[in-house]
């Protein structure tokens, strides 16, 4: 047979190409650094918002105990601020003080972060609520 020859057949991506190539594997490199940077964005995304998250749990807990405090007012301040402790304690934070100023209550919670975050200290909001008053001495007449 005139066209029998025995060729070692190299089917590798690098066949033919020079051995010295600097640009072998370069797209690995940056796929994998491209990666790096989207998990590094992500993960302090994520941080962020688990932070954002805790604020906010902190201020509703003080919001909601504030108003549990008022709405048992006239009861003594004993009893507005177990109704105070009532609601952190169901929100999973620390109720930090509960007083009465007259008819309004004033609470100061205390959230904790997730782990993560805890280096960084606990949230802390404060509310006040109570009765509206309104101004009665700007009453217009007519005739």
């Amino acid at each position: 047979m005139p066209f029998a020859r025995s060729v070692p057949l190299d089917r590798s991506p690098l066949a033919g190409c020079d051995e010295r190539s600097s640009d072998r594997g370069s797209a690995t490199l940056w796929a994998v650094g491209g990666i790096a940077v989207v998990a590094a964005v992500m993960t302090g995304l994520l941080l962020f918002v688990a932070a954002v998250v805790t604020r906010h749990r902190a201020e509703s807990a003080a919001d909601l105990a504030a108003l549990a405090a008022a709405s048992t007012a006239v009861a003594g301040e004993d009893q507005a601020c177990a109704e105070a402790r009532w609601v952190t304690d169901q929100m999973d934070v620390e109720l930090r003080s509960c007083r009465l100023s007259g008819w309004d209550a004033l609470v100061e919670v205390v959230a904790a972060p997730p782990a993560v975050l805890s280096q960084f200290g606990r949230a802390v909001a404060r509310a006040r609520a109570g009765p509206v008053v309104s101004d009665r001495s700007t009453v217009f007449h007519t005739r």
